[in-house]
């Protein structure tokens, strides 16, 4: 049985329209002699009827802060109705299928409301559908625990719900339908002529997505490298090939050293110098400190005269504080950007940090923090140069 998983995202069920489209793309898979199962989102964003934001919009806040299992139920909701919409139209299309919630497909979770893990995946109920020449749709972003309460596996989680099902199922593919036409070299609002990507590892594609890049989940993509399953990140709308992702990819594009550049905005840099807290005994113990107290740092940079890192702009008010309170003499810089550069072609390259400084130091762009490892380097510019640099650092490396 040769299986392929296509998981349609928001957009691309939103309307009937668009539903069309999707259901075009699963004939198409049948026709060419595969098994189909679709995994789906909820129809559509804030706003339209049946988006997740629009029913958690109908209970207080403190409600569900307080009550996370009948958050999960609510949040649930919106796949569950996308996925009998999505039924009915692959019936008037002439086809019959089948509506899963992520339960019923067997993905067995912990209890962690909101953010639950699945565990183990029991495929007796996909195999079933697929048996019976019907077609599964499965409500992605959900499961149900050990205990049988329903449960949300956080944000991306229909990505990570497709995923794995692959993985499970041993699918040939998972399909990833989104309303672009694939992972491009930066973001094209920024670069207007950047290019799609057609072809990366695992390893690039999941420091795109954890540096910014917002095409796929980075836990998708962690559970894509556990299966070794190929993923493809394709356009509902349209025949592009999208970018195909796999393990095979050991080396960039002949000539090219870096695939693509994305970023994170809202960074604020934290220098603390040994000499203004020589006299202070949290100066060593600051970094664990932060880190009992969940707050998340990188571009850590440790000299002996000085600690240097960065934190997110929602953090900085209590990390402020928290400094204050032991005294700590430090200096802030606000409304940074961290542009990340990634190439598995720069590993054992000589000179790219030296070309991406150098071109940045031509634009008139200073350079705050740099750090890299063997296929990402990181450089925090003030926000307002980000578009400016990453223009730049697209044309140097002729992506």
């Amino acid at each position: 049985m040769k299986i392929i998983v296509q998981k349609f995202g928001g957009t691309s069920v939103s309307t009937k329209e668009r539903r069309q489209s999707a259901i075009n793309k699963v004939v198409d898979c049948v026709k060419k002699g595969y098994k189909p199962v679709v995994v789906v989102s909820a129809m559509g964003r804030m706003n339209d009827p049946y988006a997740t934001d629009t029913l958690l919009s109908l209970v207080k806040k403190d409600f569900l802060d307080n009550n996370k299992m009948a958050s999960d139920l609510l949040m649930s909701c919106g796949e569950i109705i996308s996925s009998v919409v999505f039924t009915a139209d692959l019936y008037e299309a002439g086809y019959t299928a089948t509506p899963l919630t992520g339960g019923q497909a067997g993905l067995i979770t912990n209890d962690k409301y909101g953010e639950a893990e699945v565990i183990k995946v029991n495929t007796t109920k996909i195999l079933e559908v697929l048996d019976s020449s019907s077609i599964p749709v499965i409500a992605g972003f959900q499961g149900i625990s050990e205990s049988g309460y329903i449960t949300t596996l956080g944000r991306g989680g229909s990505d990570v719900s497709a995923a794995i099902i692959g993985g499970a199922l041993g699918a040939e593919e998972v399909e990833i339908y989104t309303d672009v036409d694939g992972i491009m070299t930066a973001d094209p609002r920024i670069v207007n002529n950047a290019s799609l990507i057609k072809e990366i590892s695992y390893n690039e594609v999941f420091q795109l997505a954890e540096q910014g890049a917002k095409v796929i989940h980075p836990r998708a993509v962690e559970a894509a490298m556990k299966y070794n399953i190929k993923l493809a990140i394709k356009n509902t709308l349209n025949d592009c090939e999208g970018t195909v992702i796999t393990s095979a990819v050991t080396h960039g594009e002949e000539g090219k050293v870096i695939t693509g550049i994305t970023h994170m905005s809202h960074r604020v840099q934290v220098k603390i110098n040994y000499e203004d807290n020589k006299n202070n005994g949290s100066y060593d113990d600051i970094l664990d400190i932060l880190g009992r107290n969940n707050i998340s740092i990188d571009l850590i940079n440790v000299f002996p005269h000085e600690k240097i890192f960065t934190i997110d702009d929602k953090d900085k008010e209590f990390v402020y504080n928290l400094m204050e309170s032991m005294n700590l003499i430090y200096n802030k810089q606000e409304e940074c950007s961290k542009i990340a550069v990634v190439g598995i072609g720069m590993k054992g390259v000589p000179g790219v940090m030296a070309r991406i400084l150098k071109r940045l130091r031509n634009e008139g762009i200073e350079v705050l923090q740099t750090a890299d490892s063997h296929m990402t380097i990181w450089c925090l510019v003030k926000s307002s140069k980000t578009q400016q640099a990453i223009v730049a650092l697209h044309k140097e490396f002729d992506l």
